[in-house]
């Protein structure tokens, strides 16, 4: 076997690994942080709404950060827009095809609309060529109004979790069970961190050895890898019939991966946006945000035809970004 091959075999182990590391580090993360805070106290819809909601974009901020720190802004920013157009047009895409999704009223008022705050202020921030701390500021305050809007509805008992159900725990042996919870959310942790620096270097490793670019790397492999979490939930609850987890998971997901993980990232260090991603890729990320509402809108649902035009829809953009 000559050197090449043998390390596209290693890049490719890497790539595979960190994927697999990266979902359990994430169910494990939802897990450990659920029942911890759950057995702390607060109530459980306050928790799915809040630390769920955020812990299923943990893979998204890791991968984000570590490659803003260790290789390239550019990795990051990629990483997020790319995960963002994936939870739509394939997550949610592959989800509808499934099984066709009822979307109520109270997900399109109360947190549709933020989805929409998060991806236009990226664009609008962004197309000076860099995302700046007080930018990243700028994003962390909508942060700040999103969740303190969902606790103000958990409080008072009209809001729906966003990306999970509610959690019980058994009130037995509590002590044992937050040891438990414990180590879940430390392996999680765990897992995550390592999970998010096998994936960039296997997947940067392997496309740049044909001559991929960053831009391509993190809008492509990094992207799809830290939607899977979002992608096994969205179609599991497709199969059971719960369409408002499914969209509900998108929406969270999509809000935080921006306000968040981009927030923090533009904090730590300045974040480059090439002229690429002006061109294409900030367009491709409003043409599905704004494009999977329309749908939405059209019948409150979102219909196996829908769900092919969505999948399509990223089909085209793959093209697209294509070198």
């Amino acid at each position: 076997m000559s050197a090449l091959a043998t390390l596209l075999s290693f890049d490719t182990a890497l790539l595979v690994a960190g994927i697999v590391a990266l979902y359990l580090g994430a169910e494990a993360l939802v897990e450990g942080a659920s029942r911890l805070a759950i057995g702390l106290g607060l109530r459980a819809a306050i928790v799915g709404v809040t630390i769920v909601a955020f812990a299923t974009t943990t893979p998204e901020l890791f991968v984000a950060v570590l490659s803003g720190l260790g290789y390239s802004s550019e990795l990051g920013l990629g990483a997020i827009i790319g995960s963002n157009i994936a939870n739509i047009g394939l997550v949610l895409g592959i989800s509808a095809l499934i099984q066709p999704m009822g979307v109520s009223t109270a997900t399109l008022r109360r947190h549709v609309p933020f989805m929409v705050a998060a991806a236009v202020t990226l664009v609008v921030l962004g197309m000076d060529g860099n995302l700046s701390a007080l930018d990243g500021g700028v994003l962390l305050v909508i942060l700040v109004a999103f969740t303190a809007f969902l606790l103000y509805r958990a409080r008072s008992a009209k809001a729906d979790a966003i990306g999970a159900d509610e959690i019980d725990i058994d009130d037995e042996d509590e002590v044992s069970a937050q040891l438990k919870d414990v180590l879940y959310l430390g392996a999680g942790l765990l897992l995550l961190f390592i999970g998010s620096n096998w994936l960039i270097q296997g997947g940067k490793g392997l496309l740049e050895a044909y001559g991929f670019s960053t831009r391509f790397i993190g809008l492509t492999i990094l992207a799809f890898g830290t939607s899977l979490p979002e992608l096994a939930a969205s179609v599991i609850s497709a199969v059971r019939g719960e369409s408002e987890f499914s969209i509900g998971n998108v929406v969270g997901s999509n809000i935080y991966n921006v306000v968040a993980v981009l927030g923090i990232l533009a904090i730590m260090v300045p974040v480059n946006v090439p002229a690429s991603t002006i061109a294409l890729d900030f367009p491709a990320l409003l043409v599905f945000t704004f494009g999977v509402i329309a749908l939405m809108l059209r019948n409150r649902d979102v219909s196996r035809l829908d769900g092919g035009i969505l999948v399509s829809g990223y089909l085209v953009f793959f093209w697209l970004i294509l070198p």
